[in-house]
């Protein structure tokens, strides 16, 4: 009789049965008796386990097991994406990042009404309490007189068969600046006039930046939001201040997308670099691969994808060329000139092409698994020309918290990741808005550096890591799953942990017990 709730330990001599009693009896059972229990449709799913030889088991709960292998095998794995703490960073930056032109480097932020109001008002010198600190000088320089708030027509207005003075008019606006001349919408030549016009900017309302005013001058921002999909403009004798709903550079203008967790996403096309699709290397023609012998020369075979057997036409076509180039056909590869092995390889001459021509125009044909094969021999991967590793696209990783890219903290070890997080120092509205992210956060990295892997970087590829490792992550988790009723059956935990790590890895598998959970 096995005790529920306790840490039991089965030991034996090797091939006494230990393992087939663990995870071929109690293990196989306990997800056998789980799977079910579910449906039908559930269980074509689901791997079908046998039926143990015993007689009988009673009061087993649903197993999982922990081994001493490492099933993963895609690129795509990282320890930040196996241990979760990846998906909480992801939603630290969607919730508190700040975000930066990928053109110039000014901050992007999107207005709100009451941000707008603040600082049209602010800019007239009056007093407001709690002035938000990022307010900057605008561009109106007389703010004593009355501002004009438009919004510019949209791109969707501009349809042949969309009367725009009528629209706007049936809309309630009667006034527009036109190339910046000011003319109402009523008479009979506005059509023509709007549709000739470059800018066409619709008025909202004519209202003081004053205190007094500020429910009005709220209605008119509000209005052209609305109505000029986001985007609203501020009018002063010939100045102008334009503010946007959505996210845009203070500076330039250029538009930038809405923080998501998904935009930091690698495993996802609208987070991952366009340039590796998110696996933070590409696959590039390498010379070494190509004439991996340069004691060779080209009689001999030196580029190596040209030996085989299909390609007698190209190595007739090889000779041909260099006997016109003058390339020795019996010198080694080595001791050619620079600009023999730059016609050999990336040279074009007649019908002649040159290595990396040749192997590039194969791509076409990629289709073919043959041809996958032969071009995958002479390829390496290097670091992403694009990202620099960083497997994400411009626009995540101009976002920053604490001055850092999600990529930068990605590249710590869980342990400097914890220090970090401690020494973080945000507004009291944001640490408000990351307290429970922070919560998960230093959760999830005090299991991984319990179990011995605080040396482990978050970006770390999971198929890279060893068996005890990847056993010591799934144990990680099961500690951040807080399931109870759980039978968890481990195969020796402790293989490869310094003696001075063993008794803290024990210590958390009486803590796994403890939380209402067994272990074998």
């Amino acid at each position: 009789e096995l005790p529920r709730r306790s840490l039991s330990v089965i030991t034996g001599p090797s091939g006494s049965g230990k393992s087939t009693l663990a995870f071929d009896t109690l293990y196989a059972e306990g997800q056998r008796r789980y799977i079910e229990s579910l449906s039908t449709y559930a269980k074509q799913f689901l791997e079908r386990m046998p039926k143990p030889l015993v007689d009988g088991i009673e009061g087993i709960s649903p197993a999982v097991a922990i081994e001493q292998k490492n099933p993963t095998t895609s690129s795509r794995s990282t320890v930040g994406t196996a241990t979760e703490i990846y998906d909480f960073l992801r939603l630290l930056w969607a919730r508190v990042g700040t975000q930066y032109c990928v053109q110039c480097g000014h901050e992007v932020k999107a207005d709100t009404v009451e941000e707008v109001v603040d600082q049209l008002i602010a800019d007239c010198g009056l007093a407001i309490a709690d002035l938000p600190d990022r307010l900057h000088q605008s561009a109106i320089r007389n703010p004593q007189s009355p501002i004009v708030i438009t919004f510019p027509l949209p791109p969707s207005a501009h349809r042949p068969e969309v009367e725009v003075a009528a629209q706007l008019r049936a809309a309630g606006f009667v006034r527009a600046q036109l190339d910046g001349v000011l003319a109402r919408l009523d008479p009979p030549d506005a059509e023509r006039r709007v549709r000739e016009a470059r800018e066409v900017l619709v008025v909202v309302d004519r209202v003081p930046a004053v205190e007094a005013s500020r429910a009005r001058l709220a209605d008119a921002v509000a209005t052209a939001f609305n109505e000029g999909e986001g985007v609203a403009v501020a009018l002063n004798n010939g100045h102008r201040r334009r503010f946007s709903a959505h996210p845009t550079c203070s500076s330039c203008g250029t538009a930038a997308p809405a923080l998501a967790p998904i935009l930091f996403s690698f495993n996802n096309p609208r987070g991952a670099c366009p340039v590796c699709n998110g696996f933070g290397a590409v696959l590039e023609y390498d010379e070494s691969l190509i004439a991996p012998d340069p004691r060779k020369s080209l009689v001999q075979g030196a580029l190596d994808p040209w030996t085989k057997p299909r390609y007698e036409g190209r190595r007739r076509i090889l000779r041909e060329a260099a006997r016109a180039k003058d390339i020795p056909l019996d010198a080694p590869w080595h001791d050619l000139s620079a600009a023999a092995h730059d016609f050999l390889l990336h040279g074009t001459a007649g019908r002649f092409l040159g290595m990396f021509p040749f192997l590039e125009r194969l791509e076409a044909k990629r289709y073919k698994q043959y041809i996958r094969v032969f071009l995958r021999q002479y390829q390496l991967a290097k670091t992403c020309p694009g990202c620099g590793g960083a497997r994400l696209k411009p626009e995540a990783l101009a976002v920053r918290v604490g001055d850092r890219t999600i990529a930068q903290v990605a590249g710590l070890t869980a342990g400097a990741v914890h220090e970090w997080i401690g020494g973080l120092e945000l507004t009291p509205f944001r640490r408000a808005v990351a307290m429970h992210i922070f919560t998960e956060l230093d959760a999830r990295l005090s299991f991984v550096s319990d179990v011995g892997l605080g040396y482990l970087t978050l970006d770390r590829l999971t198929r890279t890591l060893s068996g005890g490792e990847a056993q010591r992550i799934a144990l990680s988790n099961a500690l951040g799953a807080h399931l109870v009723d759980t039978l968890y059956v481990l195969d020796e935990p402790t293989i490869g942990l310094h003696p001075a790590d063993t008794q803290r890895l024990l210590g958390l598998l009486r803590r796994l017990a403890d939380a209402g959970t067994g272990e074998r």
